[in-house]
């Protein structure tokens, strides 16, 4: 089973975060930039401020989750006050591009909630071929991110294969009982074909509603 760790601190710190990571045993990340909104009458609690930001997203093995969370904590250590926030979310079903199965999947999860978060995190360029995939399997819309892989260039480490730095990543919140049929017409896309050209996961999307006016 596999757990998505979700990593928020100021900015310039997620890649000495990522190599820590890596080091305990995380296969890789992609970084998001982004930036704080927090009041100031709740700053001392979140160490949040409207201020730049850096998310850190990865994908780990359950059993090493413990260990790579300290790993996390201990290079947080190393910088003065409260640099961020660190949580994870279970991951219901987790496809790496060119692989033919799922490398993890539960299907009980699947019917749990009424929507499902699906999140594909691909190389640049391929965000709106994934979304249209996605819309042929019933899917309604998407957000689109821009990020960066965690890796050096070089470097091969991301699931034992060759990422490309500049990421995509496409957020698509659908109906739990259509997830599993959007996650596999992206995944059919070629641009899933080889290895390391990216991975596609869902989670449980709680509490969910619909905002502005009925």
């Amino acid at each position: 089973m596999f757990k998505l760790l979700t990593v928020i601190v100021p900015s310039g710190q997620c890649d000495a975060i990522s190599q820590a990571a890596k080091a305990a045993g995380a296969p890789g990340g992609t970084i998001i930039p982004g930036r704080g909104t927090a009041p100031n009458n709740i700053l001392s609690l979140l160490g949040f401020g409207d201020s730049s930001k850096e998310i850190l997203l990865s994908v780990v093995p359950e059993q090493a989750e413990e260990k790579i969370r300290s790993a996390i904590a201990e290079e947080c250590q190393k910088k003065k006050g409260r640099d961020g926030v660190l949580f994870s979310i279970k991951v219901n079903s987790f496809i790496k591009s060119g692989s033919k199965a799922d490398l993890c999947k539960e299907e009980k999860s699947m019917s749990d909630n009424s929507f499902q978060l699906i999140t594909a995190i691909m190389n640049k360029g391929y965000a709106e071929d994934a979304m249209a995939a996605a819309r042929s399997a019933g899917a309604g819309g998407g957000t689109v991110l821009g990020g960066r892989g965690t890796a050096r260039e070089g470097d091969a480490k991301f699931f034992g294969v060759e990422i490309v730095p500049e990421k995509e990543m496409l957020m698509i919140l659908a109906p739990a009982d259509k997830a599993a049929q959007i996650a596999d017409a992206i995944k059919s896309l070629e641009c899933f074909s080889k290895g390391g050209s990216g991975i596609i996961y869902t989670t449980n999307a709680q509490d969910f509603s619909l905002l502005g006016k009925k």
